[in-house]
C-alpha cells in the first residue's frame, strides 16, 4: 500500500484545532473562567423566519408520495439557480443558469475544483491566507508561490511583471485580514491572468458584508473576468447556513483553456463525485432571495456589522493598527507591544478570558497579527471589548 506522501507535508495540526486545545486546557485549569470566543468565524444568530418556513414546507413535501423528491440534479435545482442568477443581475452581472452550480459550501468547492487541474500547475496564494487554499494544494503536491500581503500593501498583493502562476487564489473581502480589493486592483489581476493563461479562483464568501458601493462584490463586475475566473460563494455568512450547508460556484461558459470549457469539466466532475445538495436545504436557500428573506438577512448582517464597528472603535481608541471591520466581518489587528501571535493569544486568554485567532496560523506574514470576528453575540462582543480595553498594553 502506497500512501499519498503529500499529506506528510501538511502542518501537524489544523490551526483551529490548536486553538480549541489551548482553550480546553485553560478551561480545565480555570473552571470558573467566563470565556468569550471571537475566534472561529461561525455565526450566532438563527436562520431567518422566511428560510425556516420554507424548510418546514419542504420537509412536509418529503413526507408525501406525490411531492417526495429523490436524487436531484447534481448541479442544483433550477428554482435556486434562477434565484442566484437574479441576485447577480442586481450586481450588474449577467449569467446563464448553466454557469451556476449549487454546492454544500464554498470551502468544499474551493478544494474540489482542483480535480479539474493538473497537479503540475503552479499556484499563487496570498500570505496570510485561509488554510484550505494551502492545505488542499499541499495534499495534491503542487508547487506553491506565496504573494506577499503585508501592512505596506494593506494586505492586498498585486501582480508584478516577474510573477508566474497558473492558479491564482484571491479572497475579497479577505479572510483573515478583512481587506477588500477595489475595481482597479481586481482589473490588474484579471489582466494578469488573461496575459499569462492563468485562472483566478475567487472566494467571495463575504461579499454580503460590503457596504461601499464603489467596491466590487463579484469579480465578474470586472471586464474580462469571465475569461479567466471562477467564483465561489456561500450562504453560510450571508444567511447563517454554517450548519445547514449550501453555497454556489460560478464557472463561466467563456472560460476555456486549449479549447476546453472548464464549465463542462466541472459538470463532469460534479456528476461523478457529488450527489447534490438536499432538496430541503435548497428550498431554504431559495427563500433567502425572497423579499422577506432579503429584508430579514439584512437585519442579521447589520447585527454583525455593528459588532465589527464596536470592535473597530475600541481598537482605534487604544491606538492599535488594524484592517477590516468595515466591509468585512473580520478585524485583523497588530499585536500590541510587538507580541507574537501566539504570545498575544495566551495573554488575551489568561488576562481577559477572550479567544481570538493567532495570525501566524494563516501564514508567515501573519506573525505578529491577530484576528477577531464580528460573529459573536452582541453582549459578549461588548464585554470582550471592555475587557480588552482594560488591559495594559
Amino acid at each position: 500500500m502506497n500512501l499519498n506522501k503529500n499529506f506528510f507535508n501538511l502542518e501537524e495540526s489544523y490551526l483551529f484545532s490548536n486553538v480549541a486545545k489551548k482553550v480546553a486546557n485553560f478551561k480545565e485549569e480555570n473552571p470558573n473562567a467566563d470565556i468569550i470566543k471571537l475566534g472561529i468565524g461561525d455565526v450566532t444568530l438563527p436562520l431567518c423566519t422566511a428560510v425556516v418556513e420554507e424548510l418546514q414546507k419542504a420537509v412536509l413535501e418529503m413526507g408525501k408520495k406525490e411531492s417526495f423528491r429523490g436524487y436531484g440534479p447534481e448541479q442544483g435545482y433550477d428554482f435556486l439557480r434562477e434565484k442566484v442568477k437574479g441576485y447577480y443581475k442586481e450586481k450588474g452581472v449577467d449569467l446563464e443558469v448553466e454557469e451556476i452550480f449549487i454546492s454544500d459550501g464554498a470551502k468544499s468547492d474551493i478544494a474540489n475544483i482542483l480535480d479539474i487541474f493538473d497537479k503540475d500547475n503552479s499556484v499563487l496564494i496570498p500570505d496570510p491566507v485561509y488554510p484550505v487554499y494551502v492545505d488542499t494544494n499541499v495534499m495534491a503536491g503542487r508547487k506553491i508561490e506565496y504573494l506577499c500581503a503585508n501592512k505596506e500593501n494593506n494586505f492586498l498583493p498585486l501582480p508584478t511583471k516577474d510573477l508566474r502562476g497558473s492558479i491564482i487564489y484571491l479572497c475579497s473581502p479577505n479572510n483573515p485580514t478583512g481587506s477588500v480589493y477595489d475595481r482597479e486592483q481586481l482589473k490588474q489581476w484579471v489582466d494578469f491572468a488573461i496575459e499569462n493563461s492563468a485562472v483566478i479562483l475567487f472566494d467571495a464568501a463575504y461579499e454580503s458584508f460590503i457596504e461601499d458601493e464603489e467596491l466590487p462584490r463579484s469579480i465578474f463586475e470586472i471586464d474580462g473576468a469571465k475569461k479567466c475566473a471562477i467564483e465561489f460563494c456561500s450562504f453560510s455568512k450571508m444567511a447563517g447556513f454554517t450548519g445547514t450547508r449550501c453555497g454556489y460556484t460560478v464557472v463561466p461558459m467563456s472560460l476555456e483553456f486549449g479549447g476546453v470549457k472548464l464549465n463542462r469539466l466541472w459538470l463532469r466532475r460534479q456528476t461523478t463525485k457529488f450527489n447534490g445538495v438536499p432538496y430541503i436545504v435548497q428550498r431554504g436557500a431559495a427563500a433567502v432571495f425572497s423579499k422577506e428573506g432579503m429584508e430579514q438577512i439584512k437585519e442579521n448582517l447589520n447585527y454583525y456589522k455593528e459588532n465589527a464597528r464596536i470592535i473597530s472603535k475600541a481598537l482605534e481608541e487604544l491606538g492599535i493598527y488594524y484592517t477590516g471591520g468595515k466591509n468585512s466581518p473580520y478585524i485583523w489587528l497588530k499585536c500590541p507591544n510587538d507580541m507574537g501571535s501566539w504570545e498575544f493569544f495566551d495573554y488575551l486568554l489568561k488576562e481577559a478570558n477572550v479567544v481570538g485567532t493567532p495570525g501566524s496560523g494563516f501564514g508567515k506574514n501573519g506573525e505578529g497579527f491577530f484576528r477577531l470576528t464580528a460573529f459573536g453575540d452582541r453582549q459578549n462582543t461588548i464585554e470582550a471589548v471592555r475587557r480588552i480595553s482594560d488591559l495594559s498594553f
